[in-house]
């Protein structure tokens, strides 16, 4: 991977160059952990030589996966970073992927594996995030 900050001032820009064979959600999220983003946006395109996405199933309070087990174009992937209640960073990705016949495959991104690469671009915002788990849901919002 190959990072560089576009602005450091009250918001910092990041843009990541991710390489094949990286793991997506992994590495967003150690670069997060390592720069202490505490608030951001993401936005990504790119490919992936295979994912897996997740389809929330309210009822049943939990992600059910959606294998892509083949080469896809990463067409869309925006979501942001916040304070876990770990204190770590806490990704929420959804991702648009394209096959090679032109359908699509598309949820919350649980895992991407690069191919060829992954071009990220990381807007820190000037307030702090933070995202608890709600219990009621099973899931963690942003909670402001």
């Amino acid at each position: 991977m190959k990072s560089k900050t576009i602005n450091d001032a009250a918001e910092r820009i990041f843009v990541l160059i991710l390489d094949p064979g990286e793991e997506a959600f992994k590495t967003i999220t150690e670069f997060a952990n390592q720069e202490k983003i505490t608030g951001a946006s993401v936005s990504a395109i790119g490919a992936f030589s295979q994912a897996k996405v997740g389809w929330l199933d309210f009822a049943a309070k939990k992600y059910k996966p959606i294998e892509v087990g083949q080469q896809c174009e990463v067409l869309s992937l925006l979501g942001d970073v916040a304070q876990g209640d770990d204190g770590k960073a806490s990704l929420h990705l959804h991702a648009v992927l394209g096959l090679q016949d032109g359908t699509l495959r598309g949820g919350h991104l649980l895992s991407g594996l690069v191919q060829p690469t992954l071009e990220v671009t990381i807007t820190e915002t000037v307030v702090h995030l933070r995202r608890k788990k709600r219990p009621d849901l099973s899931i963690a919002l942003i909670s402001i």
